[in-house]
């Protein structure tokens, strides 16, 4: 078992993890027409705000009851009834999901009350429009624990309770977690219909964050998964889970409507690819298609030509529990070492599971300290880590949220068999282009020949 270590000190040095609230806003952008709400100072909206335009370069529709010192004081929800009024009055949400700071939840404060209150005496105004509330204080958990939280709000708010159930046959629930991109959540869609199955995705950034540009300025989101079929999660036959943060909310829509639920801990390996289409292939009762073959075939080859470059490789892994776990998984099949592995919170049982002698629970400086006694050949972080690459003279490789420095991040497939097999060619393109310069001809490892460059063959010197 895997030792996790919590690196106590006064402050955080180049800080790695983002907030509970900001992890529980993402999730709520996966859900079409709705609205994120901070409970909390204007700060704090604003701090997200800025990552999550930078990540994804697209217009974000976030909100905040803007707490000043008095409602700080004396109480903020009158503020929170405020918020909800004029949301609903200019941009007529479908989907409201609050999210508390740590600025109110100090206080100690009853918003499960105080909601209840507002929904009861605001019912007439508030109609046609769900709101959901998530506890999300910055001072405890990240990224991870905020879209877990926000995601089992959405099934106990909105999930309609069916008895008996009805089930639908051909229509599978997809819990997907956080660290998965755009393109992932396209793949794992077109993956699941070629099966001829039904996929429902919960949240569903793909169609709200996937860069295209709608024809009039919409104020919510205007895309994701609709309202109306989170209420009817309970009708599907089987629920996907991806990661070990979305077993709560699996398990939460299987005590409320009885669907069963599979979970995979990651799906960015050979064996867990398989294990994830031969599911879908029980399910349909169909077999696997040609073309699923053909890709399973591509990344069998990608495998066998690019583990020459990570044989024997040390990396350092900075991210969050469970893309950290993938990542490392992902390495460590291809011949290489994690010689350094660094998350954000020691929540998560996944952490025992990680294919490293110890996990750190800690910050980029510690991440850069620990990367550079062990004598790395390359690093894995978000776009904050690249002061420590320079610094150490390394590759970088950008990896979980924000990664601002970069184009495209978001349609990058890091999953299944297609997302693997980019990902084999992504990490040995960058190892290759940082091999340290040798004297003489480069050659291949299996050619003996070489060509000068009038074009004559001469035996390759040694």
């Amino acid at each position: 078992m895997t030792k996790v270590t919590p690196i106590q000190k006064a402050a955080a040095i180049n800080p790695l993890k983002s907030s509970q609230p900001l992890g529980a806003a993402l999730a709520f952008l996966g859900v079409e027409a709705a609205m994120p709400l901070f409970h909390g100072s204007q700060g704090c909206t604003s701090f997200a705000l800025v990552l999550f335009v930078r990540h994804f370069k697209e217009a974000i529709p976030l909100q905040t009851t803007a707490m000043d010192e008095i409602a700080t004081i004396l109480g903020g929800a009158d503020h929170l009834e405020e918020a909800l009024l004029n949301l609903k009055a200019r941009t007529n949400p479908k989907l409201i999901g609050v999210c508390t700071t740590a600025l109110v939840e100090t206080r100690g404060e009853d918003f499960d009350g105080d909601l209840a209150a507002i929904k009861e005496k605001r019912a007439r105004e508030l109609a046609g429009t769900e709101i959901v509330l998530t506890h999300t204080p910055d001072f405890d958990g990240a990224i991870e624990e905020g879209w877990t939280k926000a995601g089992t709000a959405l099934i106990e708010g909105v999930v309609a309770r069916e008895h008996p159930r009805r089930v639908v046959r051909e229509r599978v629930n997809i819990l997907p977690g956080w660290h998965l991109t755009v393109a992932d959540l396209d793949l794992l869609r077109d993956t699941v219909e070629s099966f001829g199955l039904e996929p429902v995705i919960v949240p569903d950034i793909s169609g709200a964050l996937d860069g295209t540009v709608p024809d009039r300025w919409i104020p919510t989101t205007y895309g994701g998964a609709p309202v109306e079929a989170i209420r009817e999660l309970g009708r599907a036959a089987h629920t996907i889970a991806i990661g070990e943060h979305m077993r709560a909310p699996a398990h939460r829509l299987a005590e409320i409507a009885q669907v069963p639920f599979t979970l995979f801990e990651s799906l960015s390996s050979l064996a867990s690819a398989d294990l994830f289409v031969t599911l879908l292939a029980q399910l349909s009762g169909r077999p696997v298609p040609a073309k699923i073959r053909r890709r399973r075939s591509q990344l069998e080859d990608a495998l066998l030509d690019g583990h020459f470059f990570f044989a024997g490789k040390r990396v350092a892994i900075a991210a969050e529990p469970d893309q950290l776990y993938a990542l490392a998984s992902f390495f460590v099949g291809l011949g290489a070492e994690v010689a350094v592995a660094v998350t954000t919170t020691g929540h998560s049982p996944i952490l025992a599971k990680v294919p490293a002698r110890e996990v750190a629970v800690g910050d980029l400086g510690d991440f850069e300290d620990l990367a550079g006694n062990a004598g790395c050949d390359l690093l894995l972080a978000h776009s904050h880590g690249r002061q420590a690459a320079e610094r150490l003279g390394l590759p970088l490789l950008r990896v979980g949220f924000p990664i601002f420095d970069r184009l495209g991040s978001q349609h990058r497939r890091t999953i299944l068999y297609e997302g693997a097999r980019d990902f084999v060619f992504e990490v040995a393109n960058t190892l290759q282009a940082h091999q340290p310069a040798h004297a003489g001809e480069q050659l291949h490892p299996f050619k003996e020949r070489g060509e000068h460059h009038d074009g004559h063959s001469q035996i390759a010197h040694h």
